[in-house]
């Protein structure tokens, strides 16, 4: 019985022969969800659809992406973080804006722009400013947006029937009458040759260097 695995993609289980590996990712995929290089456009280099749409269409990071990716890692322990300026600069690996020093409505809550939307989307707001001492202090609302709205495609998704892509598995092909007639030939030549070759018994070794030098088949010391 052949060994099988699941495709990454499309989740059909299939013998290794008809998957190959990611050029990007290294996990297995089946033939149909996997293209050529896009970047060279080698066909011996085959890369996933999912690696293949991060080359062509790759995501555009935020400035305020860090922050929001560090709120939700501390959502899973409190619901409160106290972070300062200089922390939040060391977060996003950029510095603030003067705004954000001298401003306190840049904190505010409004969703328009950019770097609220940031912490409001990942289920934290801004509770508390100190432009003084140089510190925010954020509070967890709730769930984020993006995880509701993942749930809402899956839903949206899992409601549409599921239709497998045909598989065309390859089809091993027989050797022709010729190349076997060939082949057997061959073979029965070689028989041939070695059955011709006289049989000698024992073993022949040839002469060293230095008898065939020194003495002649008559005159070999006994």
């Amino acid at each position: 019985m052949p060994l099988k695995d699941e495709c990454g993609i499309c989740s059909r289980v299939l013998p290794y022969s008809y998957l190959r590996k990611c050029q990007r990712c290294r996990r297995l995929f089946c033939r149909d969800c996997m293209i050529p290089d896009v970047a060279t456009g080698d066909p011996t280099k085959m890369l996933c659809l999912r690696c293949a749409r991060k080359i062509v269409s790759p995501k555009s990071a935020g400035k305020y992406n860090a922050l929001a990716s560090y709120l939700r890692f501390r959502a899973a322990f409190t619901d409160v973080v106290k972070l300062s300026f200089a922390k939040i600069d060391g977060i996003i690996g950029d510095n603030l804006p003067i705004s954000a020093y001298r401003d306190q409505r840049w904190w505010n809550k409004s969703p328009d722009s950019t770097h609220a939307r940031a912490w409001l989307d990942a289920g934290w707001k801004s509770q508390e400013v100190n432009l003084e001492e140089g510190y925010v202090v954020f509070q967890k609302v709730g769930r984020t947006q993006t995880v509701s709205r993942r749930r809402k495609a899956s839903r949206s998704e899992a409601k549409k029937p599921f239709t497998p892509v045909h598989v065309r598995i390859p089809r091993t092909k027989k050797p022709s009458k010729t190349k076997v007639a060939k082949l057997y030939g061959r073979l029965k030549n070689l028989e041939r040759k070695r059955a011709s070759m006289p049989k000698y018994r024992g073993s022949f070794r040839s002469k060293p260097k230095h008898e065939k030098k020194l003495f002649r088949l008559e005159e070999r010391p006994q």
